[in-house]
């Protein structure tokens, strides 16, 4: 019998490996952008602010991560370090990523970490800044630049995609705490309540290429990013979790979800040794996750995205906001208020009975249920959501593709309070949402996901 030389005998034994080694079943790529802006612009998130940012503390950025099922389907997903995401945004980036690279509208979704350390976004009506025209012109330039940068960054990671595998994870991290507090006078404070509602789960997204090197690491939780109040811009929490994640993940690109934190506070806060403390925190608690049996995720991509028309109560006629202005027990807020919504009035000859708002259902393989909501969304429909959905995994996430205001749940609505429809005094909303809401949103939901099978 004739022997093979070692060198021939190695090959065939790698090749025999390689031929058991499954193959991998998706494609991802991922890529990032720094958004600070250059110079000093007007903050978003605070109302008492009376001055623009004064300097950096933490960069901001942009990222996204494209993933291709093994059909040739794909999801891009892009976060970013900002308060939020206008839906003028959410639709011309949604346009600019199907032209460019074919890419559907509902097989994209937008996060906002909503952090209160960043630049004004409103591309219309910016209030209470010491120069509304200047600042105006500011934050419409930052948006028009910001857009561009959302698509070049899907571009990207397309061009950066390789074969790779998907696993899903999760772990649970303690700082979020519920924020309304009975005031004893039959209403609501913002104040910590450790007996209210919370999700601290910490759903973790790892995709990985065939040598199993980090492409990202994606992270969701459930907590507003207002650990600071200060005038210096950063990325809070949640820019401070990322860049843990980055440094101990090397090549790997960090993106955090913020999931339905509306009535969620990080506690204790308000200084920036906190913002460090509560992103190590949410790093750890991913490093936990990511030491887990992960699932792994298999199958190709699905997607449903729908706009919804979302109700508003019964609008205040005419009469209604001249009164208010009138009142004298009425407060300033309500005020300012009804002159802004009288001025819409005018402007549009009418008050909307509804406004067009996003509910998406990605599903990646035939394990991972991810449910994308816009607005500030509260706690109780992540809670309720998870508790109704069956599939192996599912993960909600909030400030997802527009982020209009507050989403009461029908509890929160009945209680009042700033989440349940005082936060809407503060735009041009006419009034705050009907009770329907939270039924209209759930319904929603769970018909897209059923449209998935």
């Amino acid at each position: 019998m004739k022997m093979l030389p070692p060198l021939c005998l190695v090959v065939l034994l790698a090749a025999a490996f390689a031929a058991d080694k499954p193959a991998p079943r998706w494609r991802a790529g991922a890529a990032s952008a720094k958004i600070t802006p250059e110079g000093s612009m007007w903050m978003a998130g605070y109302a008492s602010r009376n001055k623009p940012s004064e300097g950096v503390e933490l960069d901001l950025f942009a990222k996204a991560l494209v993933i291709e099922g093994g059909d040739g389907g794909r999801f891009a997903l892009i976060t970013m370090d900002l308060i939020g995401v206008p839906r003028n945004v959410r639709l011309h980036v949604a346009e600019q990523v199907q032209k460019r690279f074919g890419i559907a509208p509902e097989r994209l979704a937008i996060n906002a970490s909503h952090t209160h350390s960043g630049p004004e976004l409103r591309t219309s009506s910016v209030h209470g800044t010491d120069d509304p025209a200047q600042r105006e012109e500011e934050a419409a330039a930052y948006t028009d630049r910001l857009q561009e940068t959302l698509v070049g960054l899907v571009g990207e990671a397309l061009k950066k995609s390789v074969p790779a595998e998907l696993h899903h994870g999760r772990a649970r991290c303690g700082f979020a705490m519920n924020r309304r507090t009975p005031d004893g006078k039959g209403g609501w404070s913002n104040f910590p309540n450790p007996d209210g509602p919370v999700d601290h789960s910490v759903p973790v997204l790892k995709a990985a290429d065939a040598e199993g090197g980090e492409i990202a690491v994606v992270f969701g939780y459930a907590c507003h990013c207002t650990t600071l109040g200060h005038q210096k811009l950063s990325g809070d929490y949640a820019g401070y979790a990322q860049q843990a994640l980055e440094k101990a993940h090397p090549g790997a690109t960090a993106m955090f979800m913020n999931g339905c934190s509306g009535d969620q506070n990080p506690y204790p806060r308000r200084t920036r040794e906190l913002a460090e403390t509560h992103g190590k925190s949410l790093a750890t608690a991913v490093e936990a996750a990511l030491t887990t049996h992960m699932l792994p995720l298999t199958g190709g991509i699905r997607a449903a995205f729908r706009e919804i028309p979302l109700a508003y109560d019964i609008p205040p006629t005419r009469e209604q906001l001249l009164e208010t202005q009138k009142s004298a027990t009425a407060s300033t807020l309500d005020k300012a208020h009804a002159g802004r919504v009288l001025a819409r009035l005018d402007r549009e000859g009418g008050l909307p009975k509804e406004y067009p708002y996003p509910v998406q259902v990605i599903r990646l393989g035939d394990q991972l249920t991810w449910v994308t909501l816009g607005g500030e969304v509260v706690v109780d429909y992540a809670l309720r959501l998870k508790a109704e959905i069956k599939d192996p995994a599912v993960w909600v996430s909030a400030y997802t593709n527009d982020v209009p205001s507050y989403i009461p749940s029908l509890r929160v609505w009945k209680e009042g309070g700033y989440e349940g429809g005082d936060a809407m005094k503060w735009g041009t909303h006419p009034t705050r949402w009907s009770s329907r809401t939270e039924e209209h949103i759930v319904g929603t939901v769970h018909e897209l996901r059923k449209s998935l099978e």
